[in-house]
């Protein structure tokens, strides 16, 4: 059978998702997802869940492996810790940037929609907020006291901080290192082929992760709070393909068409996970292999994202805030609405790695602006289904900015980014082995064991 033939594995996980969304609803509108119910104990709470958390568990299982060896090689591919600082100060800037831009275009959009005017209700929902911590704490704690225990905790910033601090002393020591860089050369590409065989079985996940997140959630929801779930999902939408797309034509001139045909693979595990951290070795293997981003700039500018960079949380801010102040009568002003735009672009880096981030963030621009905490129980009913929505937007934020960048510095090759087919993956393919490597791996460690 010839490759034309074959479905590529981003359609399989598309398909997925959509026998997934149509399953899941059909158990909730037909009422099987009662609990203590066959359906919901043996399939929703069972089979689904089971299936969909190895899966996100293998995913994260990836990350850190990932961006410790891929970070290691792409410092020693740069070669000048001066193009190192640049790529740095690029991202975070553009990180920024496109921050601010979104939680800006989120108010604007939501003050004008005006949703929550005239309900005045208070919420019988309670929400807790967890302490977030300071900044100057956040800052310290990129210093890790302990790198293998950052590792065991999946602690992003301080991973990335010693991994670049890593890369930077090889490069210094220099010849003597060589043997050190291709074991991490050689540790990378083994880490890739774990990507690509746990991204096999991706559709049958991702149907398990839908089915059962359309089971419990269902269509109630989202019809009692349908302004505010129509405004939050059309200024998410809006900064993804008209935003993002915008600063992508602006700063590198590439193809936003080719673009977003080449990042649904990505966002496809986004939406399903509703976790960046955990979408990190798909979106490394999106922008590297389908986009041609050389793997020295995405090794750092990836996981960096992935840990600070908040477009679609920072619009969910911006509409909620919206909707709550009307809710309960308040009037901000332009002034509590340029602190919300503020606080929100700071908080995502002063409450990066905290789990929870989004909600976390919210509290504290409540609490600065004014706004009763409580009110945060309005909204926590439909915020699984919205966080799975903002992260797919979160991830293509950070594709978008590495594609920037990697084309300001000349590393990404414009003939991959502009073929359709470029490291299209097809589901058999991730599974081949090949047997010529594996006869002459035998061969190798039969002569080490003589």
């Amino acid at each position: 059978m010839g490759r034309d033939n074959k479905m590529s594995l981003t359609m399989k996980v598309l398909v997925g998702m959509g026998l997934g969304i149509a399953l899941g609803l059909a158990i909730n509108l037909s009422g099987l997802n009662q609990p203590g119910g066959v359906v919901q104990q043996w399939f929703v709470d069972g089979l689904f869940l089971v299936a969909g958390k190895m899966f996100v568990n293998a995913l994260k299982m990836l990350v850190v492996p990932l961006v410790f060896f891929s970070l290691i090689c792409g410092v020693c591919g740069i070669g000048d810790i001066r193009v190192l600082g640049r790529v740095g100060g690029r991202s975070f800037m553009l990180y920024l940037l496109t921050t601010a831009i979104a939680i800006a275009t989120a108010i604007a959009i939501a003050a004008s929609a005006g949703i929550g005017s005239g309900m005045n209700q208070v919420s019988e929902a309670s929400f807790t907020a967890k302490a977030a911590p300071p900044l100057s704490e956040v800052l310290i704690a990129i210093i890790p006291t302990n790198p293998i225990g950052a590792m065991a905790r999946g602690d992003m910033l301080p991973i990335i901080f010693f991994s670049i601090l890593l890369g930077v002393s090889i490069l210094m020591v220099g010849r003597k290192a060589r043997p050190v860089v291709v074991g991490a050369e050689i540790a990378n590409e083994i880490m890739m082929k774990m990507v690509t065989l746990v991204m096999a079985v991706a559709p049958y996940a991702v149907f398990a992760l839908i089915a059962r997140s359309m089971a419990n959630l269902g269509l109630e929801l989202l019809a009692q709070l349908a302004g505010y779930v129509v405004v939050l999902v059309g200024a998410l939408l809006l900064h993804l393909f008209v935003t993002l797309m915008l600063v992508l034509k602006v700063f590198s001139g590439l193809s936003p068409r080719l673009f977003l045909r080449k990042i649904r693979n990505a966002q496809v595990f986004a939406f399903s996970t509703a976790s960046s951290n955990a979408t990190i070795p798909v979106t490394y293997r999106t922008v590297t292999e389908r986009m041609g981003v050389d793997s020295s700039v995405a090794s750092f500018t990836i996981p960096f994202g992935a840990t600070i960079n908040m477009d679609g949380t920072a619009i969910m801010q911006g509409v909620a805030t919206v909707f709550i102040a009307n809710v309960y009568n308040v009037d901000l002003g332009l002034g509590g609405y340029l602190t919300v735009i503020l606080m929100s672009v700071l908080a995502s880096i002063g409450t990066a790695g905290v789990p929870g981030v989004g909600l976390i963030m919210l509290s504290m621009v409540f609490t600065q602006v004014g706004l009763p905490i409580e009110g945060i129980g309005l909204i926590l009913g439909v915020d699984r289904l919205m966080d799975m929505i903002r992260t797919a937007v979160n991830v293509s934020g950070d594709a978008v900015v590495t594609c920037i960048v990697a084309k300001s510095e000349g590393k990404l090759d414009e003939a991959v980014y502009n073929d359709p087919e470029a490291g299209q993956l097809l589901v058999d393919e991730a599974v081949r082995l090949d047997e010529e490597a594996e006869a002459e791996l035998a061969r190798t460690v039969e002569a080490v064991r003589k």
